[in-house]
């Protein structure tokens, strides 16, 4: 039997087999003057969260359909397909692109995984649970000295230190998208292709969600008023949100968000316009997902 505080982690796993709380303390600091500065961004994938893509783009000023296909590549996150989204790393090298002599180029807006580091987040949701519990656990690697530093801290104070909180709690929709389509597993059934390409919109390329959710096409399907419009075009926070709520309408069929009385005959009318490869109508038909 495992020991309620264990995880079931193989033993050659740089994962400390033991489940730690917020106010557990643990021994670790990462400094420029360590020897080993900078071999953490050697030989890793780091995947982003949506919130690392909206830091990131803003940070290089560029949309983000232009900082997904410059900076990332996509992945499968599971079995089903689940898309994912993470760094390219460097040509001829496996470094992270944004490395250099001097440490992290975009270090005040660098991604979550890396402010965790050296803690790992494990989310789990029992089925048929609202809520999802977080533990976290220590990854000790060969390369790393920082363990062997004298600063001592609590988990809470350490996510504090590093930013992470902010990032937990706008990610945190997201995650429970994520936990709930795992943990419900053939309950939900397998998404549609297009549900996936819907996910990987709304939950990476904001720029693109903005545009969507500004379409006349949105308009004609979704009953909203004109604030909220205005609110999406000009709050990021407000449209990233928005974003979740989208994708558990799509996903998981949670209506939240109203529809016109006519929407769903509106839909069929345009259904041979689909077939036609009529881009208006294909992006007028991508608001009402199976």
């Amino acid at each position: 039997m495992i020991e309620p505080k264990k995880l079931n982690i193989p033993h050659e796993s740089p994962l400390v087999p033991e489940k730690l709380s917020l106010t557990d303390k643990f021994q670790f600091k990462c400094h420029k003057g360590i020897a080993c500065f900078n071999k953490c961004c050697h030989g890793i994938d780091i995947i982003l969260t949506p919130y690392d893509i909206i830091r990131l783009k803003n940070h290089f000023k560029i949309d983000s359909n232009e900082f997904l296909a410059k900076y990332t590549v996509p992945f499968e996150m599971d079995g089903h397909g689940m898309p994912g989204v993470k760094f390219k790393e460097k040509k001829d090298e496996k470094a992270c692109q944004f490395l250099t002599d001097e440490g992290c180029s975009v270090y005040e807006n660098r991604p979550v995984a890396c402010r965790y580091y050296a803690l790992g987040l494990m989310s789990m949701r029992a089925v048929n649970s609202p809520t999802d519990e977080d533990h976290y656990f220590i990854v000790k690697e060969d390369h790393c000295l920082g363990h062997q530093e004298d600063t001592v801290q609590t988990i809470g104070e350490y996510r504090t230190d590093q930013g992470v909180d902010e990032y937990d709690e706008i990610n945190r929709e997201w995650r429970q998208i994520i936990l709930k389509k795992r943990s419900s597993g053939p309950a939900v059934g397998q998404p549609s292709k297009r549900s996936f390409q819907m996910y990987f919109m709304a939950s990476y390329n904001i720029d693109y969600f903005k545009n969507f959710v500004l379409s006349d096409g949105f308009k004609k399907i979704y009953k909203m008023d004109d604030s909220f419009y205005q609110q999406m075009e000009k709050d990021e926070l407000a449209l990233f949100k928005f974003a979740f709520k989208f994708l558990k309408q799509v996903l998981f069929g949670e209506v939240t968000i109203p529809l016109h009385a006519n929407a769903i005959e509106e839909r069929m009318k345009h259904k041979p316009k689909v077939m036609s490869n009529d881009k208006s109508a294909v992006d007028y038909d991508a608001t009402l997902i199976d």
